[in-house]
C-alpha cells in the first residue's frame, strides 16, 4: 500500500498540484519555522538582524513614519520587523498565516508593551479601504504566489492603500534559479520536516509555463505515513515585474537592489519594487 502511493510521487507533478499536508500552520514544522525565523546566525527564513535595521531604516526614509503613518507587515512571522517598525514610529499591523508565529509575535508585544496589531489571515483574503500609508511584503514572498493570486494580491493591496501610499516588496531574480535535481536524506533521529526517523525525497523541477515555474518538491517517509511538500516559486527580472504592475493602476514604479535602498544593477540576486498609489 505504501509503496503504491510512494510510486505518485516518482514523476514530475501537475503545475500547482498542492501539498498533501498544511506547512506553515503544522503543528511540529511550525517549530522549526519559527526557531528559523529567530536564529540570529542564519537567514533561511528572515534575514540577519542587522539588514532588518538597515531595511528599517531605508523605509523609513523612503516613507518616513511622520508622514506614512499606518503600515501593514504582510507575512509578518515573529513580529521580527513589526517591532522594528513600531519603533521607528508607526501604526503597525501584522498578518501571518501561521498560529505558532503570531501567538509568539503576541508574546513579545506584551514584553515591549508594543501596541501592534497582529492578525491570524491568509493575506490573499485582506479586505480594506484606503487603511494603509505602506504595506509590506519581505523576503521574497510575493514569488511563492501564482500569477493569478499575485494579480489579486496587487488588487486587494492598492485598494488596501490610501492615496500616495506605497507597497514595498522584493523578489528573486533568475540567478536564483535552481537545477533540475533529486536527492534523499535519512533522518535517524528526526529533522525540519517531521520528529520521528524519516527519509526526504527532494526535487527540483522547472515549468515551460509562461510564468518559468520551479517547484521545490519535499516526499517524507516515516514508517507509518508519506506526505508531499510541494513549495512553488518564480524569479522575475525588471521588465517581468514592469509588465505584471502594468494593469494594476499604481503610479509610480521604483527600483532597487535589494529592501534595504542598494542601487538596482542587472546582475542583483534581488529586485525590491517600490509601488506608489
Amino acid at each position: 500500500m505504501m509503496f503504491h502511493k510512494l510510486t505518485k510521487y516518482t514523476s514530475k507533478p501537475k503545475l500547482y498540484a498542492p501539498s498533501t499536508n498544511q506547512f506553515w500552520d503544522d503543528e511540529y514544522i511550525s517549530k522549526g519555522l519559527l526557531e528559523a525565523h529567530l536564529n540570529p546566525n542564519w537567514d533561511g527564513a528572515t534575514r540577519k538582524p542587522e539588514f532588518l535595521d538597515q531595511s528599517v531604516k531605508w523605509i523609513s526614509k523612503i516613507a518616513p513614519s511622520s508622514q506614512y503613518k499606518s503600515l501593514l507587515d504582510l507575512g509578518c512571522g515573529p513580529g521580527l520587523y513589526a517591532e522594528r517598525f513600531h519603533s521607528a514610529g508607526y501604526s503597525v499591523t501584522g498578518m501571518d498565516f501561521s498560529k505558532r508565529s503570531i501567538a509568539y509575535a503576541k508574546q513579545q508585544r506584551l514584553l515591549n508593551k508594543s501596541n501592534i496589531d497582529y492578525r491570524y489571515q491568509n493575506y490573499l483574503t485582506i479586505y480594506s479601504i484606503e487603511q494603509f500609508d505602506v504595506i509590506t511584503l519581505i523576503y521574497c514572498d510575493y514569488a511563492v504566489l501564482s500569477i493569478t493570486d499575485r494579480l489579486l494580491l496587487l488588487r486587494k493591496v492598492y485598494q488596501a492603500l490610501r492615496t500616495k501610499g506605497k507597497f514595498i516588496f522584493d523578489v528573486f531574480t533568475p540567478l536564483m534559479r535552481k537545477d533540475e535535481s533529486r536527492s534523499w536524506q535519512y533522518c535517524e533521529e528526526g529533522g525540519f520536516w517531521n520528529e520521528n526517523p524519516h527519509i526526504c525525497l527532494e526535487s527540483i523541477y522547472q515549468y515551460d509555463d509562461e510564468d518559468h515555474t520551479e517547484l521545490r518538491q519535499c516526499v517524507v517517509l516515516t514508517e507509518e505515513t508519506i506526505n508531499c511538500y510541494n513549495i512553488w516559486d518564480h524569479f522575475f527580472t525588471k521588465e517581468a515585474l514592469l509588465s505584471e504592475i502594468q494593469s494594476t493602476g499604481f503610479s509610480r514604479c521604483e527600483f532597487y537592489g535589494d529592501i534595504a535602498g542598494k542601487a538596482f544593477t542587472d546582475t542583483g540576486k534581488t529586485i525590491c519594487c517600490v509601488l506608489t498609489k
